[in-house]
């Protein structure tokens, strides 16, 4: 079968992967699309060290073709959303409602593919750029038929961090004021998630005017070229400042955004060892750095929950979709989305 493998060297398209069968508590997902999400991208740059050979990929959706011993919440044909989330469900994290904070997730990943009888590794528990993936049944969240595949792919990274940042992490509250800074896939799911919670402004920043219509088609309220003119909108600071790009000097500009019990909310992906200062002074009057691991999402309920406000014109998901790419046209994608000439590119699967 066709997949996106990365060597250590170089990601390319090959046809002869294999995949092993479900096992007890696992599902075999027939991949209908995957978003191209710059995570999977920092794997090939080194940003996110990982082992290889890896299939990339970790934001789709399919169709359930097997499921394993003991799964009952999805059957064969069931249309599913992939979290990356292989969490334990058993732990005292998960107990608490943590799924993200869940040891058994984090650091291990499995190996459920091969190559000339050579194990290869899975990418963030999905590999989603491959025809069919092995998934923890807990990763399988199923959907309405209605929600078209190709949107529902990016549900299961940019939808849930960027949304789940603002609902779930920040408690984004009505009247609130919001900063976005970078409106790529992650950044617009941040400013539609305050718009969803009800924010009263919600100003976007990204040194690229041309995503400005965007950006306030998913709900700023303002658009600014550079964070130095936020302080003319928003005197006081804001409520909330979500840092969606990974530079460090961003880092800084969102803490030095923030109003009386401000928070700073991190969510893009500097390089491991990078670190960031910013005046001490500055998190008096109750202001808080808040780390987010995947929106803080718990995927079995979030996601179906953002179907159903899709289902009722609440969130956007067709309009993320930029463009969409078969899949033996990764590269083209990932040039495209290195360029920033698309907000989500997508891959297609097709017999």
């Amino acid at each position: 079968m066709r997949a996106v493998l990365f060597d250590g060297e170089r990601a390319e398209v090959v046809d002869d992967l294999e995949v092993r069968r479900p096992g007890p508590g696992e599902v075999l997902v027939a991949v209908a699309a995957a978003g191209l999400c710059h995570s999977d991208l920092s794997v090939v740059d080194g940003t996110i060290p990982f082992p290889v050979p890896v299939v990339l990929g970790h934001e789709g959706a399919g169709v359930v073709e097997a499921v394993g011993a003991g799964v009952t919440h999805v059957v064969p044909g069931d249309h599913v959303a992939l979290s990356t989330l292989a969490n334990c469900g058993a732990c005292a994290d998960c107990d608490r409602g943590r799924p993200t904070m869940c040891r058994q997730a984090i650091g291990r990943p499995g190996q459920p593919f091969l190559r000339d009888g050579r194990p290869v590794y899975q990418f963030a528990s999905n590999s989603a750029f491959a025809e069919r993936t092995v998934v923890k049944a807990v990763q399988a969240v199923r959907i309405p038929r209605e929600l078209p595949l190709v949107s529902a792919a990016l549900i299961g990274c940019g939808v849930l961090t960027g949304v789940g940042a603002v609902l779930n992490r920040a408690r984004v509250d009505r009247g609130d004021t919001v900063v976005v800074i970078g409106t790529g896939g992650i950044g617009l799911n941040v400013i539609q998630g305050a718009r969803v919670a009800g924010a009263l402004r919600i100003v976007a920043v990204d040194s690229n005017p041309g995503k400005e219509e965007m950006a306030r088609r998913f709900g700023a309220t303002d658009f600014l070229t550079s964070v130095g003119g936020v302080r003319d909108l928003l005197p006081t600071g804001a409520d909330h400042a979500f840092e969606c790009v990974g530079r460090v000097e961003l880092i800084r500009a969102a803490v030095d955004l923030l109003d009386r019990h401000g928070q700073a909310v991190l969510l893009g992906v500097p390089p491991a060892t990078a670190e960031a200062s910013f005046r001490v002074s500055a998190l008096y009057l109750d202001k808080s750095i808040l780390g987010c691991r995947y929106g803080s999402a718990r995927p079995q309920r979030d996601i179906a929950l953002y179907a159903e406000l899709y289902r009722a014109g609440r969130l956007l998901l067709d309009e993320l979709v930029t463009r969409t790419y078969p899949v033996e046209d990764f590269a083209k994608a990932a040039a495209d989305a290195e360029a920033g000439r698309v907000a989500r590119a997508v891959l297609t699967f097709s017999a």
